[in-house]
């Protein structure tokens, strides 16, 4: 008897995927990192959603078993699919044998947009993670299924990777009534970085004579690079190129690049790079970050940092508001008299003449979901070498609590059931981290050095506790290492939940009617309140406005 499986796009991962047209990946090689791990990032970021931690088991399936393939939305239509003989447990976007795929939208030319086809972007990547070992065979897994079944989405770029290689892809749809997609992956040096941020950002790329025959798309001799058989012939069948195949970008053919691209995009990649590589060269790199695009029209693909980077640098880096640039976020009279780094919406608006005006989109930003840092490694077994330090919502306002790909039940902090959008409640992880977030985005520079603290003091405990973790893990049975692991996770996630309540009640307390009660060790102690301090930018903008309103005049006699 043939069964049917229902794949696991439960509600949380609707939630994951039906909003996020707005998110950042980080990639680092493994010799680019300061321990030997491939890493990668993903702040899912968009407005009114709620994006919970997944699980699904592994199994073996029969002949003939299908599975399920559900929309994003109410009253999409179901689709059945040919389950495969076996599928690896997944846990949020990481696999137990340390596959990672995260993603970023770039859209692309709309008329590529199939409807009828049956896949979207993370249909893809979770089938991928059930289906794949390593991130190679994950990107033959993606190419097959969409061939097979059709892509319905816009243009996509994955990170896919493994606890050896870093891969970057990139991939669009063929338009209404055809199947399969273009897309071409490149495997990234290991030595190197690179980032995502809604954009595509594949130009020119290494071609392969012929199509391997077995896979079905095109393989280069070194094998770091693969692309889709029609990669070329399709840009020029569309319209989309007419040079020689050596010329063709990528880029150029289905994602022409504009100003809107550049600042709201780009410019995340651009303030990565700048943390790992020489400040004065990334700065060469301003007039295309404005929009001039008459000397340099693209940042590189990939740099080589300048030190090796630790997974703690790779956190920071998603919490990026392009603080000490050009184009920090705290440093004008929009950042307010707390010299906040978030701004109101919308992004783009009208000044009073009409003129179109926009607010800078970093890395960090209120809006996300979740984010999460994946972290693989070779050296140790899966269960515990793969990691994902993971939180819901806004990665600058939460404390990363590791999870390890070799868990068997998810922490109920992060399950969807705990997690309502329309119901605040002290059991869900992102009704906590959006509680003390929302204190803190409008008085900045008065309430963040409190978050931060308690930030760093549970980040330092999970990174102290490892050592020992890992030791044990090497002398574990299967079985018991998952239920060691288990336990670890739900303890890491209660003790998040315990500090970030105790940092919610002392907020209010310590900076109640907007002054600051005097503290020591994230505790009230005697004595008098102060007020915060004004950011003098702000102060010089209230002169400015109001002349000599505000001007304690000498009393006259």
């Amino acid at each position: 008897m043939k069964r049917i499986v229902i794949l696991a796009l439960s509600a949380a991962l609707l939630a994951v995927s039906a909003p996020s047209d707005a998110c950042t990946n980080l990639i680092v090689g493994k010799k680019a990192s300061a321990d030997g791990s491939v890493m990668c990032t993903y702040n899912c970021d968009s407005f009114g959603f709620i994006s919970p931690l997944t699980y699904s088991r592994p199994g073996q399936h029969e002949p003939g078993e299908k599975v399920a393939i559900r929309g994003f939305f109410p009253g999409s239509p179901v689709h059945y699919i040919d389950q495969a003989p076996y599928t690896y447990a997944v846990v949020g976007l990481m696999n137990e044998k340390q596959v990672s795929i995260v993603e970023t939208t770039w859209g692309g030319r709309r008329e590529l947009r199939n409807p009828e086809g049956w896949l979207g972007y993370f249909n893809l990547m979770e089938l991928a993670l059930q289906r794949a070992a390593s991130a190679r065979e994950a990107i033959a897994v993606m190419n097959n299924l969409v061939n097979e079944y059709g892509y319905n989405e816009t243009g996509e770029s994955f990170a896919v990777c493994d606890k050896d290689e870093a891969w970057i892809m990139e991939l669009v749809g063929k338009g209404e009534g055809r199947k399969g997609a273009v897309w071409v992956a490149l495997r990234l040096p290991d030595d190197c970085i690179s980032a995502y941020a809604n954009c595509s950002r594949i130009q020119q790329f290494p071609q392969a004579k012929k199509v391997d025959k077995k896979l079905g798309f095109y393989v280069t001799a070194d094998g770091n690079t693969m692309y889709s058989a029609d990669c070329i012939s399709f840009a020029r069948e569309m319209g989309y190129f007419t040079g020689a195949d050596k010329d063709f970008s990528f880029r150029e053919a289905y994602n022409p690049m504009d100003f809107g691209k550049i600042r709201a995009c780009e410019a995340r990649v651009w303030s990565f790079f700048r943390h790992h590589y020489d400040t004065e060269v990334m700065d060469s790199y301003l007039p295309f970050i404005n929009g001039d695009m008459r000397e340099i029209d693209h940042l590189p693909l990939w740099i080589k940092p300048d030190k090796p980077v630790t997974y703690r640098d790779i956190q920071n880096d998603m919490r990026d508001h392009f603080e000490g640039t050009a184009l920090d976020m705290t440093a004008d009279v929009s950042a307010g008299p707390w010299a906040s780094p978030y701004r109101n919406q919308p992004v783009n608006f009208k000044g009073p003449e009409g003129e179109n005006m926009f607010r800078e989109r970093p890395i960090g930003c209120q809006q996300s979901g979740m984010t999460l840092v994946c972290r693989m490694r070779n050296w140790l077994p899966d269960a515990v070498g793969g990691i994902t330090y993971f939180n819901m919502d806004d990665a600058t306002m939460v404390a990363y609590v590791p999870v390890y790909c070799g868990i068997n039940r998810i922490p109920d902090p992060f399950r969807d059931e705990n997690n309502k959008l329309t119901e605040f409640s002290f059991e869900s992880a992102f009704w906590m981290n959006n509680w003390v977030a929302n204190m803190v985005y409008p008085r900045w520079s008065a309430m963040y050095p409190d978050l931060k603290d308690a930030q760093t003091e549970l980040e330092d405990f999970f990174e102290a506790d490892q050592a020992d973790v890992e030791a044990k893990a090497t002398e574990m049975t299967p079985a018991d290492l998952s239920d060691f692991l288990t336990g670890k996770t739900i303890a890491y996630t209660d003790k998040m939940m315990k500090r970030w309540d105790k940092l919610a009640k002392f907020l209010i307390v310590k900076h109640n009617d907007q002054v600051m009660r005097p503290s020591k060790d994230g505790e009230i102690v005697p004595g008098r309140h102060t007020s915060p301090t004004y950011a003098p930018v702000f102060i010089e903008a209230v002169k400015a406005q109001t002349g000599d309103r505000y001007i304690r005049p000498e009393l006259k006699k």
